[in-house]
């Protein structure tokens, strides 16, 4: 074992790569904090997080003031220990998106560290349950495009390979929403997959209503119904549908996900690892959803989830959302519906640091 010599803390925004909009918001960037760890032997472990616009700052200023200035000296390996002692370090604001995100910065780095020493790649370091992860996509989907657009949309994802796309829902009546569904659904036919994200837009009786409207649609599932801190409400609408409801890109700890589980409220668990604190906390959320029989269908940072998608057994859907092309120099590869892990050894992600220096706003270096 090697114990941490320096680390150094990249702030970076990315803008999207389309308009993206849904019920509550618009995707104005990608602040994304970027930690590097090196450690005594001169082995280097990079890992990531992200917001959609706003609190980037107040990230990286946690990650600089109270989370880094722990790490140097400390066993590089510890990664469980060291993830409770920084969770705790900053306890005060927990649980919450802004800890978790900074945590998950550095979480990821310790993992790919680990995974680069040991010479394996994430998905099979962490579990290699499998080889690909099925891939749908959300950027045909997103709420201000017409039907039409929708439907191309669909067809070229399933052109390019994909198996199925997310289409946002939440118009003012529940008519357009329905309209919007049914035209791709006609289209694309039965086999492909349809997924409908809310994005908390929902009282519980409109949940409720749009739910029920929805049904004659075969939906995969429809995600984060109602405000997703309101667990009760969840079981409610989950009792009078017979669609599956999807949640967790809004929760932020294991004990969040382990009360929707155990109330039936949700019959997928989205399990995103840039706010749930980590890779450490993930695959232990991933493994509680095994438990109730439950499938993981990750949200976002498809550039890290397909490793993880790949190292658990209950996982189903990877989506597809490309953002870190600006400062990478390796893309998802695709296979007959499919991704595939990166083979090399860490997290699989070929950085392009000339690419980030130029893109980064604010940086500091500790050790």
């Amino acid at each position: 074992m090697a114990r941490i010599e320096s680390v150094d803390i990249f702030l970076v925004d990315l803008p999207p790569k389309t308009v993206r909009t849904d019920a509550v918001q618009s995707f104005e960037r990608q602040e994304t904090p970027i930690v590097r760890i090196t450690d005594s032997d001169g082995a280097v472990g990079v890992g990531y997080s992200y917001t959609i616009g706003t609190g980037g700052s107040a990230v990286a200023r946690l990650l600089d003031e109270h989370l880094a200035p722990m790490l140097p000296g400390r066993e590089a390996e510890d990664i469980e220990g060291l993830w409770r002692d920084l969770m705790y370090r900053v306890h005060a604001t927990t649980v919450g998106a802004l800890t978790s995100i900074a945590l998950a910065a550095i979480d990821t780095a310790l993992w790919d560290l680990r995974a680069r020493r040991a010479g394996l790649p994430l998905h099979r370091l962490a579990g290699g349950a499998k080889d690909r992860i099925a891939l749908y996509t959300t950027e045909s989907g997103w709420l201000h495009l017409p039907a039409q657009a929708l439907v191309e949309g669909c067809q070229q994802a399933r052109a390019d390979g994909l198996r199925g796309a997310k289409l946002k829902v939440g118009r003012p009546h529940v008519s357009e929403d329905v309209a919007r569904i049914a035209a791709v659904r006609e289209a694309m036919g039965e086999g492909w997959e349809i997924m409908v994200d809310a994005n908390q837009g929902f009282s519980l009786p409109e949940a409720i209503r749009r739910a029920r409207a929805f049904e004659a649609l075969d939906l995969a599932w429809l995600e984060e119904p109602i405000h997703a801190d309101d667990v009760h409400a969840h079981r409610r609408l989950s009792e009078s549908t017979r669609l599956p409801i999807a949640v967790g890109e809004s929760l932020y700890s294991l004990s969040q996900f382990k009360d929707y589980l155990h109330s039936g409220a949700c019959s997928v668990v989205q399990v995103d690892v840039g706010r749930i604190g980590g890779i450490t906390p993930w695959l232990k959320v991933a493994h509680l959803a095994e438990a109730y029989n439950v499938p993981v269908c990750p949200h976002f940072l498809m550039e890290i989830h397909v490793a993880l998608c790949c190292a658990v057994p209950n996982s189903r859907w990877l989506e597809y959302i490309p953002q870190l092309d600006l400062i990478t120099e390796s893309r998802l590869r695709i296979e007959d519906g499919h991704a595939l892990p990166s083979q090399e050894p860490g997290l699989g992600i070929a950085w392009d640091w000339a690419a980030i220096e130029r893109l980064t706003g604010s940086r500091s270096r500790h050790g």
